[in-house]
């Protein structure tokens, strides 16, 4: 039968390299047999043991910092004579909001302002209510136990301190300032706004007359 006689001849091909060339065919570099392959070096992106790549990419980063103590004691350019005044920062100047009120109004929409700013998380010690015109109930009543006892309490700044535009003068600077204009005359008027806009460190409130609040800021900021 024919069979049998070509069975060794394919089973031997498809082993390895001894195998006889078959129907005539040149014998060529023997292909290895399927299965675990050898390592190879691994190519950028591939994984595997031997990877090249990430000493090459720390490489920038441990040399970076060993440059930054010479950085650092370098000397700066010195100052020239007078200098100082133009590098120091600018002033800052408080954003201003106006609250429309009438005069009978002014107190109250203080009042309101204050107590939104207190839910939104400012503390007390951060606002300063100045009014125009009749003085805030609180300030009446402390300054009842006299001046010393009601300064002691804006110098402790644990709380919102009421002034009149007379004294206002004598408060420091707070982030917020609340100013009511709630009547008196345009002199009190004028003086609240431009102490207020000098102690504000970040926001100006103004409730009022718009009409008059801008004529009066228009010549005070």
């Amino acid at each position: 039968m024919p069979l049998p006689p070509e069975e060794p001849q394919i089973h031997e091909s498809a082993q390895g390299p001894h195998a006889a060339p078959a129907n005539g065919r040149t014998a060529s570099t023997p292909r290895p047999v399927p299965g675990p392959r050898p390592a190879a070096p691994s190519r950028p992106g591939r994984p595997g043991p031997p990877r090249p790549a990430p000493p090459a990419q720390r490489a920038p980063r441990d040399a970076a910092p060993a440059a930054k103590p010479a950085a650092a004691t370098e000397p700066g350019p010195t100052p020239e004579p007078g200098s100082a005044d133009r590098s120091a920062p600018a002033a800052v100047t408080p954003q201003i909001q106006l609250i429309p009120a009438s005069a009978e109004g002014a107190l109250a929409a203080a009042e309101e302002a204050v107590d939104l700013l207190l839910d939104s998380g400012r503390a007390p010690g951060d606002m300063l209510v100045v009014t125009t015109g009749e003085p805030h109930p609180w300030a009446t009543h402390e300054l009842s136990f006299g001046e010393a006892s009601y300064w002691a309490q804006h110098d402790a700044g644990d709380d919102v301190f009421y002034a009149d535009a007379r004294v206002a003068d004598r408060a420091g600077t707070r982030p917020v300032v609340v100013v009511a204009v709630n009547g008196g005359p345009e002199a009190a008027a004028v003086s609240a706004l431009s102490v207020a806009h000098t102690r504000a460190g970040a926001l100006l409130i103004v409730c009022g007359d718009p009409q008059r609040i801008n004529s009066v800021l228009g010549a005070t900021v």
